[in-house]
């Protein structure tokens, strides 16, 4: 029988485990020497598998993974705590009170009718203020993270500028600019110049996630299902060969369009 008599465990159960992992004489080696540094990549990691199982919708895999980030907050609050930064307490103190903050219209005297975009409109000018107030430059793009996967940081850094009217009036002069940029690509890699070709690829895939914006999907989450398509796919294709008394490699050019064409067929 486990010490807790069968009960759930609490948060207060994680944070001691925690403190007997990181503890300097009888906690495990690895955890004790771990820092804010090393355990980002983890922290990423587990974020990435949160959203991937919503995606597939596994929620008994969910309960895992939200489990997985939890304790990744759990881990950066007691490596802040041993120093003396803070400690958990003061991170959930943190996110009530700006939750609090950040939705007047909830908790406060405002009007509580605003529409869904009234209220995102109101939560970035909040933000705003709250950068303002703690000292930064003033800059539109201020306080979009750097180590936010690429296509999420174009979105972000093209929706801040947005507030200020610099955007494309809608999609289809979005897709006039993808048109231009593939023009572009398309030029400099007959040259071979292979600085420009990263050059203009990558402004090609700006001007993408900037028309995923426009047409209200996220790139990122698309590039992923894309992903899964391909290796569900794939993965299909291979099978239908060895079922042939064949392999994938074995196959020419052709034999493999023709497999792929009838999967992609028979999934419409």
């Amino acid at each position: 029988m486990d010490s807790t008599g069968g009960r759930h465990r609490r948060i207060e159960d994680l944070i001691g485990i925690m403190v007997r992992l990181r503890d300097p004489e009888r906690g495990c080696p690895w955890d004790r020497v771990q820092t804010f540094d090393t355990i980002a990549p983890y922290t990423i990691e587990e974020a990435y598998e949160v959203a991937d199982a919503i995606e597939r919708r596994a929620l008994s895999d969910l309960v895992d993974e939200l489990g997985d980030l939890l304790f990744q907050v759990v881990f950066h609050a007691q490596i802040a705590r041993e120093s003396g930064a803070f400690g958990f307490d003061e991170v959930v103190d943190a996110i009530t009170r700006k939750m609090i903050r950040r939705h007047p219209h909830v908790f406060g005297d405002a009007d509580g009718s605003i529409s869904e975009d009234e209220q995102s409109k109101a939560w970035e000018e909040t933000k705003a203020a709250e950068r303002s107030a703690g000292g930064g430059e003033g800059s539109l793009l201020d306080g979009v993270p750097v180590a936010l996967p690429a296509l999420t940081r174009a979105v972000r850094l093209q929706r801040r500028a947005a507030r200020c009217g610099f955007d494309w009036p809608g999609p289809d002069e979005v897709f006039d600019k993808v048109s231009e940029e593939l023009d572009e690509l398309r030029e400099v890699v007959r040259t071979g110049d292979q600085p420009e070709i990263r050059h203009e690829l990558g402004d090609l895939l700006f001007t993408i996630a900037n028309l995923a914006r426009h047409l209200g999907a996220d790139p990122e989450s698309s590039v992923r299902a894309a992903n899964r398509k391909f290796e569900r796919r794939f993965r299909e294709l291979e099978r239908r060969a060895g079922a042939g008394g064949t392999s994938a490699e074995a196959l020419d050019p052709a034999e493999l369009d023709g497999i792929w064409s009838e999967i992609k067929a028979q999934e419409k």
